[in-house]
């Protein structure tokens, strides 16, 4: 019994082990089958603290993080990755993102083990087996969009930290956004791949960002493959009491996979009503591209939260030394108000700072975007050279706008692609078309598509029960809560004909 043990978290806070071959609670394992993650937490209301991605496994240890509602208020959950034993349940180490040689803030008169409000970790965590090595994104440190007294709270935030497996100790850690006040926390999965230069092979990782930059790394150190840039970044208009970073992190190589600014020239408009409404909301607003902080006024944020290199992490092809990625391309609007004035407001409260913030797409007074098409795009990069192969749409607007939609290029995308040994891309993600897509990994076209019920935001996965058998690619397609249609509950198969 339990010999095959599927470990999965909960939005409750809970880490279940399930028997695989029964599907029945192992006993064993903590207290009847589950362990509860909120113990060890400040108090905190449900939805506050939800496991979103799967545990990472390394020896015998399930590691996890957990999404932490990280704009609501300043005493929101700890941020803290945990091990467990895979068999017993039992705790094996703890990591929370304090920086170095500072002392948690606990309150000790209850129960709390962890510091509240730190960096978490919510997207898919990473091991390299052979290293011992745990790569995580990191989140925001509170609030989203105000850092002035975050107090260096935010040391390790918006990073990928390697930690040692059997300790929890941090090994390296890179900063891909110094003082994020962007939501610009660290999306996707870390992808392990190998490097060759001048015929030794180093061991690496693909880190995308939200901002569309892709950060090349020696998995082993932290350092960066090729030349990234400290360079000066816009400081005017942040809000009294902000603290902003002088300079940003920018790779040289690849070179950005999102635009840097946004300007009237990009705005893509059906009719001359729509561009005019654009046009006129980007005249209102502070706008000195990437990186200008929130403000009072209210900024445009480009690339946005819901952009560039989102969830779902790129797919290598370790033959063709590909790395694949789709990139979704969106203008916000972030505008900040004082305390005094936010009691009726929603959006992201931030109790416990001075600001509360909202955020919002930049659309026309018809309900367009205004950052036109395509909205999002498939890209291929050489993972030798870090130039761009190929780059094409990815999806359409044909499910959000039946009778024009389908032509015009480009759906916001989240979830990752898969690739396969003979060269086949598939991918499915796009929130306004319902469809799983094939492509060619060497040149980006389009050779197949498959209609879902809904849309499959989400990474495929393909396989074979044999070696003579048929392989199957498989996707989850269940809509996604931030856009509008259907939602569901789906798993579909496709397969060759026999």
């Amino acid at each position: 019994v339990c010999s095959h043990r599927i470990l999965t978290g909960t939005l409750d806070g809970r880490l279940i082990a399930l028997d695989a071959a029964s599907g029945e609670l192992c006993e064993g394992f903590g207290d009847h089958g589950e362990v509860n993650l909120n113990e060890g937490l400040n108090p905190h209301l449900q939805g506050e603290y939800s496991v979103t991605s799967p545990p990472a496994i390394l020896d015998n240890k399930a590691i996890l993080g957990a999404l932490v509602a990280d704009s609501t208020r300043r005493d929101i959950p700890s941020g803290v990755v945990r091990a467990y034993d895979v068999v017993s349940g039992e705790l094996v180490w703890f990591w929370d993102s304090i920086p170095p040689g500072r002392e948690p803030q606990l309150d000790l008169s209850g129960d709390q083990k962890y510091e509240a409000g730190t960096s978490n970790v919510w997207s898919i965590i990473s091991v390299d087996r052979d290293r011992n090595l745990v790569f995580l994104p990191t989140g925001n440190t509170f609030a989203d969009y105000y850092g002035g007294d975050r107090d260096g709270l935010d040391y390790y935030s918006s990073s990928v930290v390697a930690l040692d497996g059997g300790t929890g100790e941090v090994v390296w850690h890179f900063q891909m956004v110094h003082h994020d006040v962007w939501d610009y926390d660290t999306p996707s999965q870390p992808t392990l791949y190998d490097f060759e230069r001048d015929g030794e092979i180093i061991p690496a990782l693909a880190q995308p960002t939200k901002m569309g930059h892709l950060f090349l790394l020696n998995r082993e150190t932290g350092e960066p493959l090729f030349p990234v840039e400290e360079r000066p970044v816009p400081q005017g208009g942040a809000v009294p009491g902000e603290t902003l970073s002088p300079t940003q992190p920018f790779p040289t190589v690849p070179a950005p996979l999102h635009p840097q600014r946004f300007t009237k020239d990009d705005i893509r408009a059906f009719t001359p009503w729509d561009r005019a409404s654009c046009e006129e909301q980007l005249a209102s607003l502070h706008n000195e591209g990437i990186f200008t902080p929130p403000s009072l006024r209210g900024s445009v944020v480009y690339p946005s939260p819901l952009g560039g290199n989102n969830w779902g992490a790129p797919a290598v092809d370790p033959i063709r030394n590909i790395a694949i990625l789709n990139t979704t391309f969106a203008v916000f609007v972030v505008k900040l108000t004082e305390r005094a004035d936010c009691e009726e407001f929603g959006d992201f409260r931030q109790i416990g700072s001075p600001y509360c913030a909202s955020t919002e797409p930049m659309m026309s007074s018809f309900g367009i975007p205004c950052s036109g098409a395509p909205l999002s795009t498939l890209v291929a990069i050489d993972l030798n050279s870090g130039e761009k192969r190929w780059e094409v749409p990815l999806g359409t607007l044909e499910d959000f706008f039946p009778v024009v939609g389908r032509f015009v290029k480009g759906s916001p995308s989240f979830g990752g692609p898969a690739v396969t040994a003979s060269g086949l891309t598939f991918i499915a993600s796009t929130a306004f078309d319902y469809y799983l897509r094939a492509f060619s990994t060497e040149t980006g076209e389009e050779l197949w598509k498959g209609r879902l019920p809904t849309s499959g935001m989400a990474t495929p996965m393909t396989y074979r029960t044999s070696a003579k058998a048929k392989q199957y690619v498989v996707i989850s397609a269940g809509g996604h809560f931030v856009f509008p249609g259907a939602g569901g509950a789906y798993v579909v198969a496709f397969a060759l004909p026999d």
